[in-house]
Order: structure tokens, then C-alpha cells, then sequence
């Protein structure tokens, strides 16, 4: 069982270790394909990434803020992460086939 941070921002990775957890693999990018039964995933993925990690059977963590329309596109410290009421909360995604 392997702990992801995927995340390409610095302060994420900041604030993630702030927060006292500990990861095994940091990617800026993830390959699915490297994710297996067990493993966990932390990050803000785009929906369709999110559902297949959870289809392989890791558990996905969502990185989630309240972020203003002001700070938008900017790279956020760990400060304005905490600022913007930065947490974790797991998520688990399906797709749907139509």
C-alpha cells in the first residue's frame, strides 16, 4: 500500500506536511496505471483520473479549498492554502456508463 501526493505546487506539498502526513511517492503528473488495490491518492485530480484511480481500489483524497475568484491561476503558499480552508476529504468516484 503505497501513499501518492500528486501535486505539481510547492505549497501543497508544504501544507500536506504541515499537516503531519507522510507520503511514500510524490508525482506532478500520475499514471493510473501505477496505482493499485490499497494504495491512497492525494490531490486535486480532474474527475476522470479520480474515477479510475478508485476503480483500481486506492483510496482518493481530495485536496479542497475555498479559494476566492482573486486567487485563482496563482501559485498559493501554505499559508493562503490554510487561509482558503484547505483540507483533505476522500471521495469516492464512479463513472457512469451511458
Amino acid at each position: 500500500m503505497t501513499i501518492w501526493l500528486v501535486t505539481r505546487h510547492p505549497g501543497a506539498i508544504e501544507w500536506v506536511a504541515r499537516q503531519g502526513i507522510q507520503w511514500d511517492k510524490h508525482a506532478a503528473h500520475l499514471d493510473p496505471c501505477e496505482i493499485t488495490a490499497g494504495d491512497t491518492v492525494i490531490g486535486s485530480l480532474p474527475i476522470n483520473l479520480a474515477a479510475e484511480i478508485c476503480n483500481r481500489g486506492a483510496r482518493y483524497f481530495n485536496l479542497s479549498l475555498n479559494l476566492p475568484a482573486h486567487l485563482r491561476g496563482r501559485e498559493l503558499d501554505a499559508a493562503t492554502l490554510t487561509a482558503c480552508e484547505a483540507r483533505l476529504e476522500e471521495y469516492i468516484v464512479k463513472k457512469v456508463n451511458s
